[in-house]
């Protein structure tokens, strides 16, 4: 934990100094820019260079016969640097030119010669002009060099006292400065680590469920809030799985005992067809349909159990086709009302239209509603009625399963589709793998469609089926 610290905090350190040392390069490479000046041979010089040359160049300047000429070294100075001569005597008449720019004039006046010293470049020019003069015997003569590149001519006046002063007071204050930003990147630094190790220590505590919430706490509060708020959704998914591991402890018991309880008469009648000698043909016939009957009930608890692994994995194979689904729940009521077991049952039916093509996968769509259905007669009373009713409501078709049996109270509502939940809402356990609902709403979903359970205890119950048309 202290080696993370300190790597945290020569990070933040290293940061502050990469971010002076940036500044400071910057500045520098600004001021190498502003300052220097690309001669004709390529290579760097001062951007004063022109004007030293300018101010020294008059020993380059002789004359012969009263007539100003440059010398030998002069001219190849000139050469060598591509630079433009012109020498003036005192009126502005130009006497001698050596490489002087297209643009120059032959003669200037003493306006056109003090603007040219001030800007220092002549109209539609790339070049830069600076100014010199000198005498000979009494007269005044002036020259002007044309340089090759582009300066700007700034003139600052500054206080001299000042300025001789504060050339010592420059370095000092740099170092001051220097020193506070370095002081005040470690003691960030420091902080920064801290908060750091803090949130390490509540992460960890986080993983361990024993992170107290913090709210807005340190350099990080926003850390914090997430950290709060992602504590919170783990205790809640912890208290989500634990209920979870808890009902499907209970319905693994109870199906385990499902699956007992129909193995044992199988087992006992088979031993007795197998011991005895004094069995009637009736008599063998009724332990065959005990066996029968509870081999069937075994082979739907096997069923509802394959079915639920391949609903939850995807994987179950889907044969959608266009139908009449008000003819299918038809058929569908009229093969309940046929199977001897629910003879007696009644079951109502209304649609908005004798047709209403739908695509859905006939199989699976038998599965659901099959579930549903039964679920009201497995948990009403021997009288409960069942009314199934479909409706178009565009975009949706709506399908109605409602009861008027028992009910079911709130929370029964919110647990009703979960996986091994076994809804009762008498002492006696009910039949069942406790999986019907929990396959028809995945059925349901299947088909891009949504269910949900509405229901009072004493007023029955309804489900609803809303199926998107398009």
């Amino acid at each position: 934990m202290k080696k993370s610290g300190c790597r945290t905090m020569l990070h933040v350190y290293l940061i502050f100094f990469l971010s002076l040392l940036g500044t400071l390069l910057a500045a520098a490479i600004l001021t190498f820019w502003l300052i220097t000046v690309q001669k004709p041979d390529g290579t760097y010089a001062r951007s004063d260079w022109p004007g030293k040359i300018s101010e020294n160049f008059k020993e380059q300047i002789i004359f012969i016969d009263d007539s100003p000429r440059v010398k030998q070294t002069g001219l190849e100075l000139l050469k060598k640097n591509r630079i433009g001569i012109q020498i003036l005597d005192a009126s502005g008449l130009e006497l001698f030119h050596y490489q002087k720019p297209v643009q120059a004039e032959t003669s200037y006046s003493v306006a056109s010669l003090l603007t040219l010293h001030r800007t220092g470049t002549t109209e539609k020019s790339d070049t830069s002009t600076f100014l010199g003069t000198l005498s000979h015997e009494g007269k005044e003569y002036s020259y002007i060099l044309y340089f090759p590149v582009k300066l700007s001519k700034i003139t600052m006046y500054l206080n001299g006292d000042h300025f001789t002063g504060g050339k010592s007071v420059i370095l000092p204050i740099t170092a001051v400065l220097f020193l506070i930003i370095s002081i005040s990147g470690i003691l960030y630094g420091f902080r920064t680590a801290k908060a750091v190790k803090q949130l390490t220590i509540s992460i960890r505590e986080i993983a361990s469920r024993r992170y107290l919430p913090v709210r807005g706490k340190g350099i990080f509060p926003d850390l914090y809030e997430s950290l709060d708020t992602l504590y919170e959704e783990i205790r809640e998914s912890d208290r989500l799985q634990a209920e979870t591991d808890k009902t499907r402890e209970e319905w693994i018991a109870n199906i385990t005992h499902d699956l007992k309880t129909p193995l044992s008469p199988v087992k006992g009648y088979a031993e007795i067809l197998l011991e005895s000698q004094h069995i009637n043909e009736e008599q063998c016939r009724k332990y065959a349909g005990i066996m029968l009957k509870n081999a069937a009930y075994m082979e739907t608890l096997i069923d509802d159990l394959k079915l639920t692994y391949q609903l939850t994995n995807g994987m179950v194979p889907m044969k959608p086709k266009e139908q009449n689904v008000v003819r299918f729940l038809k058929e569908l009521v009229i093969d309940i009302l046929n199977t001897p077991e629910f003879a007696h049952r009644t079951i109502h039916f209304e649609a908005s239209f004798e047709t209403i093509p739908y695509t859905f996968d006939r199989t699976l769509f038998t599965r659901a509603f099959r579930n549903l259905i039964l679920n009201a007669f497995a948990h009403g009373e021997p009288d409960t009625e069942v009314t199934l009713s479909a409706c178009v409501s565009d975009p949706v078709l709506r399908i109605l399963i409602s009861d008027n049996g028992k009910g079911i109270s709130a929370q029964e509502a919110e647990q009703i589709f979960n996986r091994y939940y076994r809804g009762a809402s008498t002492e006696q356990k009910p039949e069942g793998t406790g999986l019907g609902l929990a396959i028809a709403k995945d059925i349901v979903e299947l088909h891009s469609g949504k269910i949900s359970v509405c229901g009072s205890p004493g007023a029955g119950t309804t489900f609803y089926i809303d199926l998107p048309l398009r």
